[in-house]
């Protein structure tokens, strides 16, 4: 039977050092916290983004080993950027969960009526700040973790551009399609990578849970894959951790249902990890109240499961793979 939602968050252990940031704040491109590099040869630009929630801290200490180690492109432009500094700043390791971001969550607001509205915060203020450098960006990958245990993988918006962009690189083994966000629109999802005629793409990185050691890794492997497969960064490159053994290439799957907790009391029947792969049709995954989740088709993949989800909340991704 289901425990029901109300037991506090557990007690999550910070397994990693926090980055000291302080030489990158000031950056070279006029927006804080944003340092760019352009080769001689031509190519295109690439951002590689972190802390768009402040506390998922493993890209940060990805982009922080580069730029002390020097990396630079060997053509194009490669952009540094730590997005939410003012979240990352509240960071506490004793309370690892309360700083995801400052006002709201910075990657929803990614909607140009919102962009361009009257609205104020923090967060959407940043996203405006940063806005006219996102506008000069070809690739962007969005460096994040997760809450809850998972396997890895790249959220690659509705575009084919943003899944071959995913796929293209081979790490890590998953990328899913989705419609974005019921919550308001990604960075992923903004009109530069979205756009029908457009050749801007994005994918969003969801390496591991928040503070194990394991995401670091993943996080600074699909980095170094995606710089080789793009001809930004060569075997030999400062910082870059060892290119891996070629394996088969990345499995697509499609988000096909996004639940989300239409009650208070919607608990999981089994504490799912993330990528769980149920092999039947109507195998029952959860109660909302009285309702009765179950999987809609055989081979359901269970993309992020959130094991405490609040009221209207995403409790887990139902996809199917392609």
């Amino acid at each position: 039977m289901p425990t029901g939602p109300a037991a506090p968050l557990p007690r999550f252990e910070v397994g990693v050092s926090v980055p000291d940031l302080t030489p990158w704040r000031a950056g070279n491109t006029g927006v804080t916290g944003f340092t760019s590099f352009a080769a001689a040869a031509p190519g295109p630009h690439v951002a590689l983004l972190a802390l768009t929630h402040g506390n998922e801290i493993a890209g940060a200490i990805v982009l922080d080993r580069l730029l002390h180690a020097g990396l630079r492109p060997a053509r194009g432009r490669l952009t540094f950027g730590f997005v939410n500094l003012a979240a990352f700043d509240r960071f506490d390791p004793r309370q690892p969960t309360l700083s995801r971001f400052v006002d709201e969550d910075l990657n929803r607001v990614w909607d140009e009526s919102v962009l361009e509205g009257g609205r104020r915060s923090l967060e959407l203020d940043r996203a405006r700040e940063i806005r006219p450098l996102i506008d000069t960006v070809d690739i962007a990958l969005d460096l994040h973790s997760m809450l809850w245990d998972s396997d890895p993988l790249i959220l690659c918006g509705e575009t084919a551009r943003g899944r071959a962009l995913g796929v293209s690189a081979g790490m890590p083994g998953l990328v899913v399609a989705d419609r974005g966000h019921p919550g308001g629109r990604r960075l992923i999802d903004y009109a530069r990578f979205r756009t029908p005629d457009g050749t801007a793409a994005a994918n969003l990185l969801e390496a591991g849970q928040h503070w194990r050691g394991e995401t670091v890794t993943v996080t600074a492997m699909t980095v170094g894959a995606l710089l080789r497969t793009l001809g930004m960064a060569g075997a030999d490159a400062p910082g870059l951790e060892p290119a891996p053994t070629a394996g088969p290439p990345p499995r697509t799957a499609e988000v096909t249902k996004p639940v989300a907790a239409a009650t208070a009391s919607f608990a999981f029947v089994q504490p799912w990890r993330g990528g769980t792969v149920i092999p039947r049709q109507n195998t029952l995954l959860a109660f909302d109240g009285p309702t009765e989740i179950r999987t809609p088709y055989d081979e359901c993949l269970l993309v992020m499961p959130s094991l405490r989800p609040s009221r209207g909340h995403i409790a887990v991704r139902l996809a199917r793979f392609l």
